[in-house]
């Protein structure tokens, strides 16, 4: 068996934590082993390695997560990188072209796909195995997973069965997200939550690559990836199947994509530096910055604070955040890189009109960022704690708490820590863009 999981999305439910470069997956606000906390990428793969299903597994996403992915996550798991967003059917399509054509999977072999953030227990894993022995006894193109409702919720899919007990059914049909009282309805007539699996041998996926004239060799499809439809693998695919099993999932299952959800299985009402007084009931306070944030006496509130912004919202209120947050490309202010992470301070123009951008720098121990420099900006690093080396134009120094090195425009440069290594980056220049970076090489100078 083969295990595709699905990475997108900007989670803008769970606004200010998340952005465009730290989807909600990403947010490590879970309590794990240990008492550490972790992410939803980070718990779901700990719970694949506990079934033994992490050498089978890839991670499907764009090239903004994949430095995130691999800060959290490590090299553990292979990553399938998207040329674009491009919906799931083409995630699905190159993913399929991967195993295909760059692995030894025969054409019978299962492959499982699912979404990477759901939140749930390790049974459901358990389940994800059944799929194999359920596309050959049901003689399915497809076989996906519905978890038993608890409540006639509007926030998920409804998948309807033709039976209504049985460890494997036939799909009748599906509905999306429909009202409370249908909802309801479709609960007693035995309908279950879809929780967005899909399960298929690996011939029948490269079928629907060949059918729509898409090349079935990696390289080939990536090259070619803005011509895959632009849609979902349900509506492209799914909804055009007449023979689909689905296995009845008793298990533990919740999609935590809004703030009411994902405070339900935070365990600490408070994460960050706060206070809540005792009459403010099923409040919880999430602050990533360095300011206290007291709350007294309001109840079923979430507040969350990030570089980002501020949100104080009742938690039932809290989905339609996407209500009010402005549709501009803004720049995020809490990034996490394959190194460490850094946050910005401030962000302005001088009175020379050139603009400055200040930020804090974290390179973790024993990493470093790429070999590279800039031709429109200079930068000033202020190391404020750790030890790391520096190298400037392929001379190498060490640096320590208290140092400053000034990097001019045309310089090549690279940074590695020590020790954990945190620094204030000051750019001055005409333009401060990604595109003012000339990376030379990504290993250590020396």
């Amino acid at each position: 068996m083969k295990l595709i999981l699905l990475s997108g999305g900007s989670g803008k439910r769970l606004w200010p934590l998340s952005n465009d470069s730290r989807s909600k997956q990403f947010l490590r606000v879970l309590p794990g082993p240990g008492g550490i906390k972790e992410s939803m990428v980070q718990r779901v793969l700990r719970q694949v390695q506990e079934v033994d299903l992490v050498k089978d597994t890839f991670i499907v996403t764009g090239k903004a997560q994949a430095e995130i992915i691999h800060n959290q996550a490590g090299d553990q798991v292979p990553l399938i990188i998207e040329p674009e967003r491009r919906d799931t059917f083409a995630a699905i399509m190159l993913a399929v072209s991967c195993i295909y054509s760059r692995t030894d999977a025969s054409l019978d072999e299962t492959v499982v796909i699912m979404p990477v953030d759901p939140y749930v227990d390790l049974d459901f894993f358990k389940t994800l195995r059944s799929l194999e022995q359920v596309l050959r006894t049901m003689g399915s193109s497809l076989a996906l997973i519905g978890a038993q409702p608890t409540y006639p919720s509007e926030k998920y899919g409804y998948i309807l069965t033709e039976e209504l007990s049985g460890e494997m059914r036939h799909v009748k049909r599906f509905a999306e997200k429909p009202k409370a009282e249908l909802a309801r309805t479709f609960i007693e007539q035995g309908a279950l939550w879809n929780c967005g699996v899909f399960a298929g041998r690996l011939d029948f996926f490269v079928e629907l690559l060949r059918q729509r004239n898409l090349p079935v060799d990696f390289d080939s499809l990536a090259s070619q990836y803005d011509s895959i439809p632009k849609n979902s693998f349900d509506y492209e695919v799914v909804e055009h199947l007449q023979y689909i099993a689905v296995v009845p999932y008793s298990g533990y299952w919740k999609d935590l994509g809004t703030w009411n959800t994902l405070t339900e299985e935070m365990g600490d009402s408070i994460s960050g530096k706060g206070v809540c007084s005792k009459d403010s009931v099923n409040t919880h306070i999430v602050n990533e910055l360095d300011i206290p944030v007291a709350v007294l006496g309001v109840s079923n509130l979430i507040v969350a604070a990030s570089p980002d912004g501020i949100l104080i919202a009742d938690k039932e209120e809290s989905p339609r955040i996407k209500e009010i947050l402005t549709s501009g490309d803004s720049r995020p202010m809490f990034v996490e890189r394959h190194w460490g992470w850094y946050r910005v301070l401030e962000y302005g123009k001088n009175e020379s009109e050139q603009e400055v951008l200040v930020r804090r720098v974290c390179i973790q121990t024993g990493k470093q960022i790429s070999y590279h420099m800039h031709k429109l900006r200079e930068e000033i690093w202020a190391i404020t704690s750790g030890s790391g080396e520096v190298v400037l134009d392929g001379q190498v120094q060490t640096v320590r708490t208290g140092d400053v090195i000034r990097i001019l425009s045309g310089i090549k440069h690279s940074i590695r820590g020590s020790s954990e290594l945190q620094f204030i980056e000051t750019q001055i220049g005409l333009e401060l863009t990604e595109s003012d970076i000339y990376r030379f090489q990504t290993v250590w100078m020396v």
